[in-house]
């Protein structure tokens, strides 16, 4: 009997083979072997379920599959490292994160990629199909778009919505600076962190710590830290600046880190090791850009007491496959009409109790591969 070897290399071949006619298929919940079968599930029996929701709509969620479905939703404009690469050649990410949800959160799903980039085209769109799904996960839209796209989708539509690159990430950054923190002697109020990126992800992240109580953290972007006496600051970064880097801290991601205690990379740029040693003693280091980290990890542990990395090549994978299935499958099973900062920050809660007392430097989350994390992060 042969077996698979999941340490070799993967291949070309291996990958548009794994792709070649997508990724998802739809089956039938009840076997069609009948005339009978054929009669309930489809005509003449399926004008009773009809008629019943027109009676009442209520039913619409108990006699479809819509209260279990999540679309995931994109316009191509900023999918993984590539960038704006259109809606048709974004689809086979959507097809992966659709199969996400339904391998690790038990939820149907379907990629609902969209040939515009208009915010007021997209949200009449998702109106006008609103009786199709249950909840929307946004993906892969560029910034500062996806701000306001995001909110108006959750004005407009009476169901949970949540674009994963700013929520996700910052959910599980916060589960994994938890047991950091726990694990170096911190209190989150005396907690100086950096983030270097102020894109989608960088943002959220930066809402999600400071909503958990950490006492100072300073963004930067291209243009150096984020500070009160910038003018080229769009609204939501002004907004971040008002609240943030209390010292008003000018020039860039290594005078931010003099006496810092974490660092948080969501960018693509490079941080010199000199600049990560000037930090403050245990150290903590989340590196997530892929599949180049900021700094290596080998490098950041020459002077931080824990390192991460989005890498699933290294210990501590900062991965959003350990929120998005769970929070979903809890606010619709909850029938929640919002996904609320307090139902995030529950999310990270859940994730780091997973790790529990095998807490260590190398474990601050658990795998994403952990059976136990939708169910924890899903419960009540």
């Amino acid at each position: 009997m042969s077996t698979i070897d999941t340490t070799a290399p993967i291949t070309d071949d291996e990958v548009f083979a794994s792709h070649a006619g997508g990724k998802l298929t739809v089956e039938s919940t009840m076997p069609l072997d009948s005339k009978r079968a054929l009669s309930i599930a489809y005509t003449p029996g399926v004008a009773q379920v009809s008629r019943a929701i027109r009676d009442d709509p209520a039913r619409h969620a108990t006699h479809t599959w819509a209260s279990r479905l999540v679309v995931v939703l994109s316009d191509g404009t900023a999918v993984l490292g590539l960038g704006d690469i259109g809606a048709a050649a974004s689809l086979p990410v959507m097809e992966g994160k659709s199969a996400l949800f339904r391998e690790f959160g038990g939820l149907n799903s379907i990629p609902l990629v969209i040939d515009t980039t208009d915010v007021d085209e997209i949200v009449e769109t998702m109106v006008r199909l609103r009786p199709s799904f249950g909840a929307v996960n946004l993906e892969d839209v560029v910034a500062p778009r996806c701000f306001e796209l995001e909110q108006r989708l959750i004005e407009a539509l009476d169901c949970p919505v949540m674009h994963d690159d700013q929520h996700g990430t910052a959910v599980v950054v916060l589960a994994a600076l938890t047991n950091a923190t726990r694990l170096t002697g911190r209190r989150f109020a005396d907690t100086r962190v950096v983030i270097a990126g102020a894109g989608a992800a960088g943002i959220a992240v930066a809402d999600i710590l400071l909503e958990a109580g950490v006492g100072d953290i300073i963004l930067t972007d291209s243009q150096g830290t984020i500070h009160r006496d910038r003018d080229d600051l769009n609204v939501v970064k002004a907004r971040v600046a008002a609240q943030t880097n209390r010292e008003n801290i000018i020039g860039g991601v290594t005078e931010a880190l003099e006496g810092a205690d974490v660092f948080i990379g969501v960018s693509s740029s490079q941080v010199p090791e000199e600049a990560v040693a000037a930090m403050n003693d245990d150290a903590i280091v989340f590196a997530l850009s892929n599949p180049d980290p900021e700094i290596m990890p080998e490098v950041a542990a020459r002077h931080a007491a824990v390192v991460a990395t989005g890498r699933s090549d290294f210990p501590n994978q900062i991965n959003n496959v350990l929120a998005f299935p769970g929070i979903f499958r809890g606010a619709l099973d909850a029938g929640a009409r919002r996904i609320t900062p307090a139902m995030k920050v529950a999310a990270a809660t859940a994730i780091a109790d997973i790790v529990g007392e095998d807490l260590s430097a190398e474990y601050i989350v658990p795998s994403p591969l952990d059976e136990r994390v939708a169910a924890g992060v899903a419960a009540p």
